[in-house]
């Protein structure tokens, strides 16, 4: 039996019911976090904790917990839900209010939490890739918010699905932000380049920690912005994000990425990460 929190309780997922006017029903209006965990252990916790508040604020919304209580209901969550790895998600809307744009002055913001197991990625997966096609970003201009109002993802990420893919590779003007649930890097010449983190992408962590191991295992990095060219004609490209980790896309709009098969830095990131996850 899956157990969530949702506004001071845990209770049965059937049990957790929210009002049909609150905002973030209403209006895709909250912001929410993922995070992996692995052997009942939350990963980057502080870092996932940053980023919500990040978030909250970049929409004016008061985050109604402070590092140690959200701490403390995602170590409570994990150990109902039988620890071991998980995915924790949890998210916070404005709360309940008549339906009007304008923020309430009053409404008591919503929060709930629910963990899922987290598998890892198919033997499959790791040594073939993923396909995946290229599209247009056609979402707002602050993809920088981790917020709940996804439809503009989930329209990108359908299109891939339909297509055969798995995910979308997105171009703005000419370059490539990110995926429809994913950062995107490129690898050319044995240098990963990443595009830099603006509002037109998420900030992600597992982003961040993939530039962290490269900067620890002298793999070089540049972060700048990458012609769209640059992306089709490149040796290898990585998906990353906190629910697939790190994958090799292997051919994109029906074509092979490098070789077609994943390429020698992503068997040394995936191999490094991995190793991390166990200690």
């Amino acid at each position: 039996m899956s157990i969530v929190y949702l506004n001071n309780a845990f209770m049965p997922l059937e049990d957790a019911k929210i009002p049909v006017l609150d905002r973030g029903f209403i209006f895709g209006d909250g912001v929410y976090e993922y995070v992996p965990c692995y052997n009942g252990k939350p990963f980057r916790l502080a870092e996932h904790l940053a980023r919500l508040q990040r978030s909250c604020d970049a929409i004016k919304l008061a985050n109604p917990y402070g590092e140690e209580k959200w701490a403390d209901l995602v170590a409570k969550i994990i150990e109902q839900n039988g620890s071991g790895n998980l995915g924790v998600y949890f998210q916070i809307t404005r709360g309940v209010a008549k339906r009007d744009h304008a923020f309430p002055n009053d409404a008591i913001p919503t929060v709930f939490i629910m963990a899922n197991p987290l598998p890892p990625a198919s033997q499959e997966t790791v040594d073939k890739g993923i396909a995946c096609i290229s599209m247009a970003d056609t979402r707002w201009l602050r993809c920088d918010i981790k917020t709940t109002s996804l439809l503009g993802n989930v329209l990108l990420r359908q299109a891939a699905m339909e297509a055969g893919g798995i995910e979308v590779v997105l171009f703005r003007d000419g370059f490539l932000t990110e995926g429809a649930a994913s950062n995107i890097l490129v690898v050319r010449n044995g240098t990963l380049l990443a595009p830099p983190k603006d509002n037109l992408i998420l900030p992600g962590i597992t982003y961040d920690f993939i530039i962290e191991l490269c900067d620890a295992h002298n793999i070089p990095i540049e972060i700048r912005k990458i012609p769209e060219a640059e992306v089709k004609n490149a040796d290898e490209l990585l998906l990353t994000s906190s629910g697939k980790e790190i994958t090799a896309i292997t051919q994109l709009d029906g074509k092979p990425v490098g070789t077609g098969k994943p390429g020698p830095v992503f068997r040394t990131l995936y191999k490094i990460y991995q190793d991390y996850k166990t200690k």
